[in-house]
């Protein structure tokens, strides 16, 4: 089973502030929805809070330490049987989604990255640990202008895949 990390971070490696996203990129969603599509995804309890339902079309695996449940989705107290349940579901892609705890926790197993690295370098209160692409094979780099008109704002940001070497 391939192990895949899919963030979108700032400029200082800035993932999120008051168990929110800090940017709203429709593009970046879609790439999200597109990637993760028919497979599991594996987030910490926050990140399934914020969200707040199992996605539709994704099986649903959280790590929690504190005894969560929710209909439609897999509990684990820790990584290892989180990926081993996955992998014996028969996951052939999972992907690592969050946040900054299960990042940490996820990244000495993941094998690919789905990044998308936003112009953005305001306040945060959660952070992607930096990441050293010499490790890493560059896949895939489109680049997206920032978008300003009327009420839009979007920044501009970068989406990579990169396999680990």
């Amino acid at each position: 089973m391939k192990v895949s990390m899919i963030v979108a971070y700032g400029k200082n490696y800035q993932i999120g502030k008051d168990n929110a996203l800090l940017w709203h990129i429709p593009a970046d969603l879609k790439n999200f929805k597109k990637f993760t599509n028919g497979h599991h995804i594996l987030m910490g309890r926050k990140t399934f809070d914020s969200i707040g339902f199992p996605l539709p079309n994704r099986t649903s695996v959280v790590l929690s330490q504190n005894g969560f449940s929710h209909e439609g989705v897999h509990t684990f107290k820790e990584i290892k049987e989180a990926l081993e349940f996955c992998k014996k579901n028969g996951e052939e892609e999972l992907f690592i989604m969050g946040g900054a705890q299960v990042y940490k926790l996820a990244f000495p197993y993941v094998d690919k990255l789905y990044l998308s690295e936003v112009d953005y370098d305001d306040e945060a209160d959660a952070f992607l640990d930096k990441i050293d692409f010499s490790h890493w094979n560059l896949e895939v780099e489109q680049v997206f202008e920032a978008i300003n008109e009327n009420e839009k704002k979007i920044p501009a940001w970068t989406f990579k895949i990169l396999n680990k070497k």
